[in-house]
């Protein structure tokens, strides 16, 4: 098996990231930021760089349970508000939920995953508007490559430290960071409901995923050249299928072109554009 080294300079990321925020949050005209904290690691991480490079004060924390969450999860979010000293409000999200989902007592784990993490969307754009500051999203890159996220729920925010990083470069950095020891080692969970875990639910390890994706996305590395470097072909098949499978995910709704200067084709500018 090939080794992939994907081992990062910590120091180096976390001021790159910490610049990130404060020059993206500040360019638009704001100087707060909201974020949605689960008591998981992408979460925490998010989190911590945000008051790094705005300052605590500046950063609100949003827990927003449902009556199945774990408790563990809470105690781990406020492991992490208590060390930051960011504010912080609880907001239930059982009575958002439940009136949709009472109406199909059939109804699969997979849309009541999805209803959730769009109500805790709701919750955090209101909170955006109270607040005075931008949604921070929370999602890694092999999250964001897999699609394994809520199209306008968890994917949803006005930016995104940590989308270039992958769950074992996530690790490294909260790890440098010195985030709470139990964020550190709980096993990855979006906690939609009980007994819920990432790697379960993928059928792989985000170990065994880092890999595979930073040789075929990062190093343009052909399948046929990750099987012959020692993966599973069957587990590159699955993986890449995935990978394009979820390609809308990552890209704003496809505009029917029926004008001379349509939105996303030909009316073309940066995101920083006029500022």
């Amino acid at each position: 098996m090939l080794n992939v080294d994907l081992t990062i300079n910590c120091d180096l990321a976390r001021r790159v990231l910490t610049s990130f925020i404060r020059s993206e949050v500040t360019r638009v005209g704001f100087r707060r930021v909201v974020i949605g904290l689960s008591g998981g690691i992408d979460s925490a991480l998010s989190c911590a760089l945000a008051a790094e490079a705005l300052g605590p004060e500046n950063v609100l924390a949003v827990c927003m349970p449902y009556r199945e969450s774990s408790s563990e999860s809470l105690e781990h979010a406020r492991l992490l508000i208590e060390q930051l000293g960011v504010p912080t409000i609880t907001i239930e999200i059982t009575d958002m939920a439940e009136p949709l989902i009472r109406r199909d007592p059939a109804m699969s784990k997979v849309r009541k995953g999805n209803i959730l993490a769009r109500a805790r969307m709701i919750v955090l754009y209101d909170q955006s508007e109270a607040f005075q500051g931008l949604v921070v999203g929370t999602g890694n890159k092999t999250e964001i490559l897999l699609g394994y996220t809520t199209l306008w729920g968890d994917m949803a925010a006005a930016i995104n430290p940590i989308g270039d990083l992958y769950k074992t470069q996530v690790r490294q950095l909260a790890r440098a960071m010195n985030l709470p020891r139990p964020i550190l080692e709980k096993p990855p969970s979006a906690d939609l409901w009980i007994g819920q875990t990432d790697e379960d639910e993928l059928g792989f390890t985000y170990a065994e995923a880092d890999k595979l994706l930073y040789l075929l996305v990062d190093q343009r590395y052909s399948p046929e050249e990750c099987i012959a470097a020692g993966f599973d072909r069957g587990f590159v098949e699955r993986v890449l299928n995935r990978v394009r499978r979820n390609q809308f995910k990552r890209m704003m709704p496809i505009i029917a072109k029926v004008s001379n200067r349509t939105v996303g084709y030909d009316f073309l500018y940066l995101r920083d554009w006029g500022t």
